[in-house]
């Protein structure tokens, strides 16, 4: 293989800058030429393509976001579109393509994949919700993110004596949650894969309240429903004064953790060796702190699912 392809899907998440300057100095390393393809799945059907050297990816493994641009493509979700796309590829004699996103870009690689055209999934997504990989490119990062606010948040919730409901991405996965939850001493945490009893978490803030506990943080996992109806709930059935935050796409942004750029690293440099050694329909991730890798339809196929044993201590200590 001489020629490697490299594009970036679906929401952007920090550590994405990382992936592509691992796949393309690897690729350069072993003196393979690497292409970058601009705007995701729609750039491969336009051929917004170019090739990449050294100082294409200089500076840039501090950044947030992904140079190469994102962009939604239904017309990739169609035989036609993906057949534009192979021979885009075809085109520049690209014979192989790293795809760094979530399900939705791995469904594209396996497409892809399917129709004779080798291609390796990396993760890079926020919500940490691919199977077969302990952690996404992205989702320390925005923990991190969430964390910070929500020590903000308490400040405030203090001095007012307020209960803070702070609403969290993760499209259909709590992790976010959880994390930043049980990391922060939230009073509640609610998350797509529990169904929590409201009356539950009511009789929580009261026992609270009667015992002197001034301030209360409730954390809500976007795939819950919506944080400011939550909180509207809560105000009504308590009469406590409560404030909501929807934290939104301040989550995506910003200079990536140490852990998401070393995971980046190895996970750019893994699918390049997987190319390289003639593997296809294949994704990277990390296991054990060991880089891994599986089938993309096993992981597609297979559900994330959080680590309960969390959630139980996080109501364990917010007795």
């Amino acid at each position: 293989m001489k020629k490697i392809g490299v594009l970036t899907s679906g929401g952007d998440a920090p550590g994405m800058n990382a992936a592509i300057r691992s796949v393309v100095r690897k690729c350069l390393y072993h003196n393979v030429e690497v292409y970058g393809i601009y705007y995701g799945y729609q750039g491969l059907i336009d051929g917004n393509i170019k090739k990449m050297e050294l100082g294409s990816v200089g500076d840039i493994i501090q950044r947030g976001g992904t140079m190469l641009y994102t962009a939604r493509c239904p017309e990739f979700k169609t035989d036609e579109g993906q057949q534009k796309g192979i021979e885009q590829l075809e085109k520049y004699g690209i014979e192989g393509l790293v795809v760094i996103g979530g399900d939705g870009s791995f469904m594209g690689a396996k497409k892809l994949t399917e129709k004779g055209f080798p291609c390796i999934g990396v993760p890079g997504t926020i919500d940490n919700d691919i199977a077969a990989t302990d952690y996404t490119i992205g989702f320390d990062t925005a923990l991190n993110t969430v964390i910070e606010a929500i020590d903000k948040i308490r400040d405030t919730a203090t001095s007012h004596e307020r209960t803070y409901v702070i609403e969290v991405m993760g499209r259909d996965a709590g992790d976010i949650a959880l994390w930043a939850g049980l990391a922060d001493g939230a009073e509640t945490i609610l998350i797509p894969e529990v169904d929590e009893d409201f009356n539950h978490i009511v009789d929580r803030l009261k026992r609270g309240h009667d015992r002197g506990k001034r301030h209360s943080i409730i954390i809500v996992a976007e795939g819950v429903g919506s944080g400011v109806d939550f909180g509207k709930r809560i105000q009504e059935a308590t009469n406590f004064e409560t404030r909501v935050t929807v934290l939104g796409h301040t989550q995506r942004g910003g200079s990536p953790t140490a852990y998401d750029r070393v995971l980046a690293s190895r996970l750019g440099a893994k699918s390049v060796d997987l190319l390289l050694n003639g593997e296809a329909g294949r994704m990277v991730g990390i296991q054990n702190n060991q880089v891994v890798d599986h089938d993309i339809i096993e992981a597609l196929n297979n559900k994330h699912a959080p680590d309960l044993t969390m959630y139980q201590l996080s109501k364990e200590l917010s007795i």
